[in-house]
């Protein structure tokens, strides 16, 4: 069996399943946020929480591929281009890092939900940030095509 194939397999279906959480806790958060009581609902707190599993699965997926079993990154390694190629750079330093924080953001996202009755502005705004960021990180072209 080829693992590189099997976690770049996993890796690209949960890819598209996260898209369509990030797009669910997206309305799900601005529904809240422009809502006339503020309060979280449990269709927020179940949005905010799988966002968050399945970027935190998609991240340990990612970085398995990336550290055991990309031949790509051990090339640009060995070959000094890691940073000064830009597609190197998207797909093994910028991807990864941005990938992290967004997770991060989302953990935070997810016990400031899970915690308060309603949904403060800090809130809001750090779950668009780490929207932002998994949107800027998704490869898009690869997945859609050019």
């Amino acid at each position: 069996m080829d693992f590189y194939k099997i976690f770049l397999s996993a890796h690209k279906g949960f890819g598209y399943l996260e898209l369509a959480l990030v797009a669910l806790f997206t309305i799900a958060l601005l529904t809240v946020m422009f809502g006339f009581s503020g309060k979280v609902n449990k269709f927020l707190k179940k949005t905010t929480l799988f966002a968050m599993i399945f970027f935190h699965v998609q991240f340990i997926v990612g970085i398995a591929l990336l550290l055991i079993f990309s031949p790509g990154f051990k090339a640009a390694l060995d070959s000094s281009t890691l940073m000064s190629d830009s597609y190197s750079r998207f797909q093994y330093v910028e991807h990864p890092f941005s990938m992290l924080i967004a997770a991060v953001l989302m953990t935070i996202v997810n016990k400031k939900v899970k915690t308060n009755p309603t949904i403060s502005l800090g809130v809001v705004i750090t779950g668009l940030i780490a929207v932002g960021l998994f949107a800027f990180a998704f490869p898009w072209t690869r997945v859609f095509g050019a």
